[in-house]
């Protein structure tokens, strides 16, 4: 990002004058508006839906005959990532990567018997069980903006096959022009290697795109630490003011 140009907009704004303040906030949306390339989407409770990871864990354990709370899986699922560095996924091991995760999780509950099998079920189980929806406000949304001639992207703190196999079911993947995720770069939202990962494959600069996602600290200071224009979607109105929201994916179409 040229910082350069912006600077004429900082020294405005380090007057105190709430005049000079507001001209300074319309300038900089006008820059990003009259400079805009690309819409960069989350996608977990932006643009879908699924049960909760211990929704989905509870159901596939009791086909097993396996009951747990989901105060015991909330519990081990915090002490098992905790185990688990992500960002050192690697997509040619994934089997081996969730058998083990699955496995510690499980053992911290108190699952002792067929561990390594029941591991491996949740794996293959996994996506059955979510129960997946898009948003019904998705495809008018994608399809508006690249009416307007915008490039679309993804970054997701998922992992490749999973997004591959999401996108591809729910008839997605042709909205993309790239799809990022943890094991693209090694790194995970909020850190803003993911995010400048994503705008170099667009081959635009940071105040070339606004980003929208659910979560006020991945997506929204993530994108914003990089110089990303960040929207958060709030869908039920309760994050706080200070955030640049929107309630339905489609006011992105009047606002870029």
């Amino acid at each position: 990002m040229n910082y350069q140009s912006l600077f004429p907009l900082h020294f405005m704004c380090s007057h105190d004058s709430d005049q000079k303040g507001f001209l300074c906030s319309t300038l900089v949306s006008l820059r990003w508006n009259m400079a805009l390339k690309a819409v960069l989407f989350d996608l977990g409770l932006t643009l879908i839906r699924t049960a909760s990871f211990p929704e989905i864990y509870r159901r596939i354990l009791a086909r097993f005959g396996v009951t747990v709370s989901i105060d015991d899986i909330v519990c081990a699922q915090k002490e098992t990532e905790s185990e688990f560095d992500t960002s050192t996924y690697d997509e040619s091991r994934r089997k081996e990567f969730w058998t083990n995760y699955n496995v510690s999780l499980l053992k911290k509950m108190g699952v002792e018997e067929n561990t390594v099998f029941v591991a491996e079920q949740i794996d293959a189980l996994w996506w059955e069980c979510s129960h997946v929806q898009v948003y019904p406000d998705v495809e008018p949304t994608l399809s508006g903006l690249r009416a307007k001639g915008l490039k679309l992207g993804l970054v997701s703190n998922g992992f490749k096959q999973d997004l591959n196999h999401v996108l591809g079911e729910l008839g997605l993947e042709k909205w993309f022009d790239v799809v990022v995720c943890i094991d693209s770069c090694s790194c995970a939202k909020p850190d803003k290697e993911i995010f400048l990962y994503a705008l170099d494959k667009l081959g635009i600069e940071p105040h070339e795109a606004v980003f929208v996602g659910d979560s006020a600290v991945q997506d929204y200071e993530g994108a914003l630490g990089v110089g990303i224009k960040p929207y958060l979607i709030d869908r039920e109105g309760k994050l706080p003011s200070q955030y640049n929201k929107i309630a339905k994916l489609t006011e992105l179409l009047t606002l870029v």
